[in-house]
């Protein structure tokens, strides 16, 4: 399974197509995007998973993918379990010729945007979060100050969430649909990896 989940620019398209023909022919058996655009270019008869950067949060996204050939999406993290349950709902009375896999993250950082629509390192520094280039402004210090200049906190990650942690919820997350669990890897070092999934 290998990622390629970034908004691509125009001129990025062959080099994407031929990088995933490359890890085709190497035996990557998935791939993670988040472009759209790449189905209406020359890939391989690879599976492909719609990263939480698409945006999964409704029936009606995951059965788009489903119908576009996607064979698995990665949730939204921001989901609730009865969210992730009616996703399930929907696709399992759905007809078709496969059912589109949900995958959820089960430990990591729960970003204040949703998924995939989050613009502030754009804005504040020109460095797109889709472009895997994300400053992650949300995870930084600041201060907090009121209109008379009264300083109400200093120094404080106010816009970074805690890391969440299912992992006493794994049973309710696979009876609610969920096939496959993701642990968040960026920007997080070796010791740490190892120690969640452990």
């Amino acid at each position: 399974l290998v990622t390629l989940n970034t908004l691509l620019h125009d001129h990025e398209f062959s080099r994407a197509c031929a990088l995933a023909h490359e890890l085709y022919k190497v035996g990557v058996d998935a791939l993670i995007i988040q472009d759209l655009r790449l189905l209406e270019h020359d890939l391989p008869p690879i599976r492909l998973h719609a990263s939480t950067q698409c945006d999964n949060r409704t029936p009606e996204q995951v059965l788009h993918l489903q119908q576009l050939g996607f064979r698995r999406a990665v949730l939204a993290r921001e989901l609730s379990l009865q969210e992730i349950s009616k996703i399930n709902s929907a696709i399992l009375i759905q007809n078709s010729k496969f059912k589109i896999e949900l995958e959820a993250f089960v430990h990591g950082a729960l970003c204040v945007c949703y998924s995939g629509q989050c613009y502030l390192s754009e804005h504040i520094a020109g460095r797109s979060a889709n472009r895997g280039a994300c400053i992650q402004a949300c995870r930084s210090r600041y201060d907090l100050i009121d209109a008379t200049g009264k300083v109400l906190a200093k120094d404080k990650a106010l816009l970074s969430l805690k890391d969440y942690n299912l992992r006493e919820r794994l049973k309710e997350l696979a009876e609610a649909g969920i096939t496959s669990f993701k642990i968040e890897g960026r920007l997080k070092n070796e010791s740490y990896v190892r120690n969640v999934v452990r």
